[in-house]
């Protein structure tokens, strides 16, 4: 094409905060726009709906980096993952993505997730529990932060005692912003986790458990296990994708409806809303922005623009959501929508594993907040809200004022 590439402004507290109208930009200019996203990396940026979903299912594009043909990529990466971490689900493609969903999906079944359901009504109403006397809370690192990784700890078997120390590690990991971070305290969180993961698989091998780690050790495809690094990659991916993006699909959620009182009063009426209510906040505003990374194995053409090989392209899902040839007034928050086959979770055979507990979590917390929570309202002005910038989208603080004691 003959634009220029665009600059996504991370250094830009107002993009970062509302990204909405550059993207609305974006998509009126045009189906596919070169961009300069996180990283000063380039992209093609899919901004349009349907070419969008047929991207994500496209063969063409894959997951594995090591398609790019820009250095960087690979030259950004930390010197840990690009040994031993690159052989995740996330990053590989059939056959290897085939056998390995198919193994972890014997171990991460519904009816697993289906039976998690009264432990987080319980570990929800015990963190409400600390909070609710005060009057007052920071609800990302009061309750949205801890319900997913409690969860998530207690489903992989991993100490939740552990969960500071990974966490932290998480954080160091995958910050993103306009700017790369130190690579030495990147990489030194990246040989911290990996270390942890290596001495916990060992210690479930000596003495397996009731959990979703102990029945990835011992899954088969065909008599053939996981290998090491793929079990330690596995159980990476699961433990970090397990909680970060379903903190911000909760914070997410419950900043949305703070800001439109209208749509919370609809939820706090009529409950049976909330299941939609969890697809819209999803689609509205999602846990991932702008969207899903993908790599042309050969020159690609997308709404009659030919991408070249080796390029990185940019499905654009969080732009794609907000597509006035899909969605209805696509700009506006409403809880009642019924068509909302969104993007936020990905389409074809990279579809997110982890969707239906992410959605029975978002159900759980943010309908027990609305329950629990009477007169919820923001103890700061909306424009003193931070937000994380770059790939992974959610408020980093949500500090909130309430009344009363409601019991759970």
């Amino acid at each position: 094409m003959s634009q220029q590439p665009v600059l996504l402004p991370y250094s830009d507290p107002a993009f970062v905060a509302d990204p909405f109208p550059l993207y609305r930009q974006l998509r009126e200019d045009g189906p596919v726009r070169r961009a300069i996203i996180a990283g000063g990396l380039d992209a093609w940026l899919v901004t349009r709906y349907e070419d969008g979903l047929a991207a994500l299912s496209d063969p063409r594009l894959s997951s594995d980096v090591r398609d790019a043909s820009d250095p960087r990529l690979l030259g950004q990466l930390p010197e840990v993952e690009r040994e031993s971490m690159m052989s995740s689900m996330l990053r590989s493609d059939p056959p290897d993505h085939t056998r390995l969903r198919r193994l972890v999906s014997k171990a991460f079944t519904a009816r697993r997730v289906a039976e998690l359901r009264p432990r987080i009504q319980e570990i929800t109403d015990r963190l409400l529990d600390a909070v609710v006397p005060a009057g007052r809370a920071e609800l990302v690192a009061d309750f949205a932060l801890p319900l997913p990784v409690t969860v998530i700890s207690e489903l992989l078997g991993v100490p939740v005692d552990d969960r500071y120390d990974f966490q932290r590690w998480t954080d160091d990991m995958l910050l993103r912003g306009e700017k790369m971070p130190d690579p030495a305290i990147v990489n030194e969180a990246w040989q911290h986790m990996r270390g942890y993961l290596t001495k916990l698989l060992e210690a479930k091998r000596a003495r397996p458990a009731d959990d979703l780690l102990s029945a990835l050790i011992s899954a088969r495809d065909e008599e053939q296990r996981l290998n090491e690094d793929e079990l330690i990659s596995m159980a990476f991916l699961l433990l970090v994708a397990g909680y970060i993006t379903t903190v911000n699909l909760i914070g997410g959620g419950i900043a949305a409806l703070l800001a439109h009182p209208d749509q919370l009063q609809l939820l706090r009426d009529d409950p049976e809303l909330l299941p939609g209510a969890i697809e819209e906040f999803l689609r509205y505003d999602g846990p991932v922005s702008p969207g899903i990374a993908r790599f042309a194995r050969e020159d690609v053409e997308i709404a009659g623009v030919t991408i070249p090989r080796g390029a990185t392209v940019l499905i654009a899902s969080a732009i794609a959501d907000r597509d006035p040839a899909r969605f209805p007034d696509p700009d506006r928050l409403d809880v009642t929508r019924q068509d909302n086959g969104h993007l936020a979770f990905g389409h074809g055979i990279h579809y997110c594993l982890g969707a239906p507990l992410a959605r029975l979590e978002g159900q759980i917390a943010i309908g027990t907040v609305l329950r629990r929570l009477p007169d919820l309202a923001l103890a700061v002005p909306p424009a003193e809200l931070s937000w994380r910038p770059g790939g992974l989208r959610g408020p980093v603080r949500l500090p909130v004022t309430f009344s009363g004691c409601s019991s759970g």
